[in-house]
This record gives structure tokens, C-alpha cells and sequence, in this order.
């Protein structure tokens, strides 16, 4: 059994092997493992949390090569489906000159997109202390029944829900579909991780004060704005706490929201948070803050997600010299 378990997409990425260039123009790209709940489950692992995926790849060398290397990491696999009439879901994406990363995935559909209900496995999720899932597999049919079926199974047993709006807007059938579908994940969460521009395109808001009240106004009893580089926010509806980011030499920034989410699940174990989540002390909270914004930074200094997810010495290490 796992405290964590993540459902969602997993998929390759292939990286472009230069930065500062558009998919265009790179001139060619390195094989990595992706997606962002499987970074998630990675990351909690690698913090020393046992975590499990939950997900469908193809039955095929991509599909195999991800879960060997979720598992190699420490993440509890054997659930996780083989499709053998859809391929694994591959993303292509290259860093550009402004920091911006340029997307195209491959998807028609892939292997993620057609998780069933039935093939949900109900010990694991009747055990966790935290689920979590993320926007993707809420965009269509079966995966978003699916994902349903197993917040309302998790949280029957008393497991923390957490979740994820990932904005991928190239995923969606219209921005208008994007908008409700990633709201629509919203109300089943006890804790949300969102960045500033996922709170301002999902409600119009670019105040992070007014976005958190709004969120904690839906019933997120946990709310994390990231800002990158900026920093982050995080609220437990009666104090927010403010940290302004640590000063890194980035490679690259994939998987740097999942190190956060990672960060804060981590805790929510360690220190044997149930529902409802209620609010924190001061010091805690400032502690979560920093070492959150700690993981997430580290996971910026090396290139590729799940090679670069710290381990408890790496951000002990780091802490201490910052």
C-alpha cells in the first residue's frame, strides 16, 4: 500500500537538445519521462514518502520504459494498466529564448486518455492518506469518469484530495472548455497547487489574494499560488505566507511545479494531516513555504523532471546554504 497515490497521464517527453529555440527550429530532442502526476508520485517518493501511479501507457517500449523508471525511483507500479491498442502519449517541447516552454503533443488518442473506471484499483485507493490527480485526464471520456470515480473513492476512506489545474490549453477542445473543465476539478480538493497564470485565465483574476480567497471560497481548505522564480503563496484560510523564491542557476524548469506538489504531500504524511484539513501554526506553515519553494527550486538546476527531483539530503543541503 501507498500514502500517496497519483492518477493521471504519463507520457514522454522529448526534450529539445538545445535551449533558446522554438520546436521549429530545434534541431533535435533527448527522450524523457513525463507527465505531470507521475513527476508528483516521483517526487514524493524520492522524498522519502511511499507513493503509487495510477494510469494506462501502451503496451509498448515507451509505456515499459516509463513505468521501469517510475518504479526505479522508488514509486509503487503494479497497477499501472498496459493498452495494447493505444500508443503512450509523447510531448514534444523545447525551452525558448524567453523562458517559455513551447508544446506539441502527440495523442490520438493515447494510451492515458482511455483509463476506465473498472480498471481502478480499490485497495490502493481505499488505504492512501492523500490522493492526487491533476486537469489532463478531466478533458474526455473514459480517463474523466475515471478520475471521478476515484476522488470519490479516496476521499470515502478519508484520504486528503489534491489536485492540480494544469493548463494545456492545446489538449482542450476550445479555452472555453479548458476554463470549465479545470474549474470543474476544483471542489472535490482539499489542497490546490495553481500557478498565477492558471488562477488569472481560470477566473479572470490576477490579484493572488483575491484568486486565494476565491479558492478557499470554493472549499480548497490549502491553497499554493507559485509565481516561478517569484516565489509562492500558500493560505490555510485564516494566514497567507509569502515566500520570495531562491536565487538559482536554472537548466530547466519542467517538473518544478510537480517537485512543489510533491514537497507539500510529503508533509501532509509526515506530519499526519487528515480531512478536514484545518488550519496550520504560523511556524509550520513558514516551514512548508520555504521547503516547497526549496524543492521546486532544485528540480530547476538540472535538466529533465524526474532525474532532477531532490532527495531529503539535497534539500537539507540546500536550505542550509540559503
Amino acid at each position: 500500500m501507498a500514502d500517496v497515490v497519483c492518477l493521471g497521464e504519463a507520457l514522454i517527453d522529448f526534450v529539445a537538445d538545445v535551449s533558446g529555440v522554438d520546436l521549429q527550429d530545434a534541431p533535435g530532442f533527448r527522450k524523457a519521462p513525463g507527465g505531470a502526476p507521475a513527476n508528483v508520485a516521483v517526487g514524493v517518493a524520492k522524498l522519502g514518502t511511499s507513493a503509487a501511479f495510477l494510469g494506462k501507457v501502451g503496451d509498448d517500449p515507451f509505456g515499459k520504459f516509463l513505468a521501469r523508471t517510475f518504479a526505479d525511483a522508488g514509486v509503487d507500479t503494479t497497477k499501472v494498466v498496459y493498452d495494447d491498442s493505444a500508443k503512450t502519449g509523447l510531448a514534444f517541447v523545447s525551452l525558448m529564448a524567453d523562458g517559455d516552454r513551447d508544446f506539441t503533443f502527440y495523442r490520438n488518442p493515447s494510451a492515458d486518455m482511455l483509463l476506465t473506471p473498472d480498471e481502478l484499483p480499490t485497495d490502493l485507493l481505499a488505504t492512501c492518506k492523500v490522493f492526487h490527480y491533476g486537469s489532463i485526464t478531466l478533458i474526455q471520456e473514459p480517463s474523466r469518469s475515471a478520475t471521478l470515480k476515484a476522488i470519490e473513492a479516496a476521499k470515502q476512506t478519508g484520504a486528503i484530495i489534491s489536485y492540480d489545474p494544469n493548463l494545456r490549453l492545446s489538449l482542450w477542445p476550445s479555452e472555453e472548455a479548458a476554463r470549465e473543465g479545470m474549474i470543474e476539478g476544483l471542489p472535490y480538493a482539499d489542497f490546490v497547487k495553481v500557478a498565477e497564470e492558471e488562477l488569472e485565465f481560470m477566473f479572470g483574476i490576477s490579484d493572488v489574494a483575491d484568486g486565494i480567497d476565491k479558492l478557499h471560497d470554493m472549499g480548497v481548505a490549502l491553497v499554493a499560488v507559485t509565481a516561478g522564480p517569484r516565489g509562492c503563496a500558500i493560505s490555510d484560510g485564516e494566514r497567507t505566507i509569502r515566500h520570495a523564491g531562491f536565487t538559482v542557476g536554472s537548466e530547466d524548469t519542467t517538473g518544478a511545479g510537480d517537485g512543489f506538489v510533491a514537497a507539500v504531500l510529503h508533509h501532509l504524511v509526515k506530519t499526519g494531516k487528515t480531512r478536514p484539513l484545518g488550519s496550520l501554526p504560523e511556524e509550520e506553515l513558514q516551514g512548508l513555504t520555504r521547503f516547497a519553494n526549496a524543492v521546486g527550486a532544485l528540480t530547476t538546476t538540472r535538466k529533465g523532471a524526474i532525474p532532477a527531483l531532490p532527495t531529503p539530503d539535497e534539500v537539507r543541503a540546500f536550505l542550509d546554504k540559503h
